[in-house]
């Protein structure tokens, strides 16, 4: 068995153990996570074992036609048998690779996005809001939740930033490759020239983590409360109700003050902070699988340019694959399936590629 099919046994037995533990079993938080978790395996576990037991049935035929040699009745029937169980072997086998390239349990988590205006002034803002209105347009076509954590509206009628979380089956999975800069050329409105200007816009998606993902010490935080300024209303402009959370042993700070309820602020930049934790711990496992990161689509990181919205020639390009398509402002009108699906299909043959080869 090859050694990322071990691995899945192997966690599985482990989530096993877990669930039948009483300090888990007392913590509903830790029980939902390894349940899920547990849920998510246990049909491919299935199908390991199934392989499991073809290969010893396999492994005995061989033996039984090596002692009775080459001829008889019993030599045909199991020749027959041995080209069944070779046939079960190799759909199985197939069946365990396609589930190992399509499988991440992290493609099953919700989002928090990040959108921050870049280079450009003004129209990078303005771009912000694009990108902002494209994700949660996108999220209303696959019938997925969207609820803004912060916004820092400009007066243009931009975003400087839009943090929001996307919560939903396959969020992860579907919107992983979108962090990274968003370039866009057009000429904004001001531009009395009709002179094309080049802007950009940075984009971070953050799976959502469950505290069972991530463990927090109270010690390790410390949280401000101020009041909040911006156009938030009277009631949120005059109390203290905006909350600045920030995790001493990274230096990493969050905040927000879109509620007026201080302590729904808190509960927002926590799933912001959790979201971020998360995300480096991963970057640095990431780090440590060299030959997984080279068959990435790009590095993943933020300061990668991965796309350029041309407005003139109603083209966008994604620059980590090649893939051009002329329908820009249906992408922008939330119709990103015709972006993702093409990146989707390269990162599995890429890692299928890197399967083969390992």
């Amino acid at each position: 068995m090859n050694e990322a099919l071990q691995g899945r046994l192997k966690r599985f037995e482990e989530l096993e153990r877990l669930l039948a533990d009483p300090e888990v079993l007392s913590d509903p938080r830790q029980v939902r996570g390894y349940a899920k978790e547990h849920s998510l395996l246990k049909p491919v576990v299935e199908r390991i074992r199934q392989l499991e037991q073809v290969q010893v049935q396999l492994k005995g035929v061989r033996q039984m036609l090596e002692s009775h040699g080459g001829q008889g009745e019993i030599v045909e029937l199991a020749q027959a048998e041995l080209e069944e169980l070779g046939r079960q072997e190799a759909e199985l086998t197939a069946h365990l690779e396609e589930v190992l390239l399509g499988q991440d349990p992290a493609g099953e988590k919700s989002v928090i996005l990040e959108i921050r205006a870049g280079t450009g002034g003004a129209e990078a803002s303005l771009f912000s809001a694009d990108l902002y209105r494209m994700y949660t347009r996108y999220a209303a076509r696959q019938s997925w939740t969207v609820e803004n954590l912060s916004v820092s509206p400009t007066e243009v009628g931009g975003f400087k930033e839009a943090v929001f979380a996307v919560e939903g089956p396959g969020v992860f999975r579907r919107l992983r490759f979108e962090r990274g800069v968003h370039r866009v050329q057009r000429v904004p409105e001001t531009e009395a020239s009709g002179r094309i200007h080049t802007s950009t816009v940075t984009v971070a998606v953050l799976p959502q983590a469950e505290e069972v993902d991530v463990q927090i010490e109270p010690k390790d935080l410390r949280i401000d409360v101020y009041r909040s300024s911006g156009p938030g209303g009277q009631g949120v402009n005059t109390t203290d109700s905006a909350v600045r959370i920030t995790y001493i042993p990274t230096g990493i700070v969050v905040t927000c003050q879109d509620e007026r309820s201080q302590m729904k602020n808190k509960a927002k930049a926590m799933k912001v902070l959790r979201a971020r934790l998360l995300e480096a711990k991963s970057e640095q496992q990431a780090a440590q699988r060299t030959e997984e990161r080279r068959q990435q689509i790009g590095t993943g990181d933020r300061s990668e340019k991965i796309r350029t919205y041309n407005f003139p020639d109603r083209r966008i390009t994604d620059h980590r694959i090649g893939f051009t398509s002329h329908r820009l402002e249906e992408v922008l009108e939330g119709n990103l399936d015709e972006m993702i699906d093409p990146l989707l299909e390269a990162d599995r043959q890429a890692r299928l590629a890197g399967q083969k080869k390992g």
